[in-house]
């Protein structure tokens, strides 16, 4: 038979009322009871009734993450970040992928929502906010993080990604580079817009035009990398630096490279955006643009944690939807490696 509370409190001599304050973690409780009640739990194998509980609470302590893919190392960080984070409040997280599929992504939020979620941190589509509004308005605490949705009445935090693309791009001007190829995402995802913005402004700031030639766009997929960097080398032979800002396509644009013979940086200087210990190790080591992503996931779970406390202290939704919807940014930051160096004038043609 399944140990029960009681059991508990008859093993540790207390109260049932105190034996669930002490498992619950209740300040009223004193060190010493606390111990008593939770020995006792140990050693019967007691499991608390999380669906009972969170009836009685209307709290689930449970927290949804949804990602668009598991191959972005970025978004590796975030989980590991998130899940760290809400167990030390108590909170055990469950993950989904949706692979950039609006439809998956609308199921799984609402499959989250069946289940009573407290909160859901989204890196999404942006094409599901009447869910996440639903959710606001029910008293979820909702966090956008790295995409926006134009409709959503959630917080967003993002990436400097326009700076970071900038910084980037002028970097590579400075270092003599005028024919710069650019891989980035697609104009549906704001990493794709913001980016693409960052490097254009670079260039005209610098008085350069954009060659349409240069310019590859695309899904962030690893085969998309690899297809990019081909199509550029085959028509663009007189490009001297890549600006590789879909972090995705990476995994096919460097072997892409190593397949044809380009060396780095002496035949073609590479600069790529999202930092990961694989770039690192590289050799040689790639310049990158760190997106910080610990830092992303730290802000991000700080927002849906004041929802969820905001909530709880009103019993009812923190505010109306349209008082949380601000948008946060962190800074990229540029890391200088071996992968970029200056212009050799005397490279003329990629072969």
């Amino acid at each position: 038979m399944a140990v029960t509370l009681k059991d508990v409190a008859e093993a540790a001599d207390v109260s049932m009322s105190t034996a669930s304050r002490a498992l619950g973690g209740s300040p009223l409780i004193s060190a010493e009871t606390r111990a008593l009640v939770d020995a006792a739990a140990e050693r019967l194998g007691y499991r608390p009734n999380r669906a009972a509980s969170a009836l009685r609470s209307k709290r689930s302590h449970l927290i949804g993450l949804v990602l668009n893919n598991l191959v972005n190392a970025s978004f590796h960080t975030i989980a590991e970040v998130v899940q760290r984070r809400l167990a030390l409040d108590g909170y055990q997280l469950i993950l989904g992928t949706t692979d950039a599929d609006p439809a998956a992504e609308k199921r799984l939020l609402e499959t989250l929502g069946d289940h009573g979620v407290d909160g859901v941190i989204l890196i999404g589509t942006g094409q599901n906010a009447a869910v996440t509004n639903r959710f606001l308005a029910d008293g979820m605490a909702v966090v956008n993080l790295i995409r926006s949705s134009r409709d959503s009445a959630a917080p967003t935090v993002l990436a400097g990604d326009r700076d970071g693309a900038y910084d980037a791009t002028d970097y590579l001007v400075a270092q003599g580079h005028t024919a710069i190829g650019y891989i980035g995402g697609p104009d549906t995802a704001d990493s794709g817009r913001d980016r693409y913005s960052g490097y254009v402004s670079a260039l005209e700031r610098a008085g350069l035009d954009v060659d349409p030639d240069l310019v590859i766009k695309g899904p962030f997929t690893q085969e998309f990398g690899a297809e990019a960097i081909t199509t550029l080398l085959d028509r663009a032979p007189h490009m001297t630096a890549l600006f590789a800002a879909n972090h995705e396509s990476v995994f096919g644009v460097i072997p892409g490279l190593a397949a044809r013979g380009i060396r780095i940086p002496d035949d073609l200087s590479l600069l790529c955006y999202e930092d990961i210990p694989w770039l690192e190790m590289w050799r040689p080591a790639i310049t990158v643009v760190d997106n910080g992503a610990r830092q992303l996931a730290e802000l991000a779970v700080d927002l849906l944690l004041q929802q969820i406390s905001a909530t709880q202290n009103a019993g009812s939704p923190a505010s109306p939807p349209e008082r949380l919807n601000r948008t946060y940014r962190v800074g990229a930051q540029l890391v200088h490696r071996d992968s970029v160096i200056p212009l050799d004038p005397s490279l003329k043609v990629l072969t």
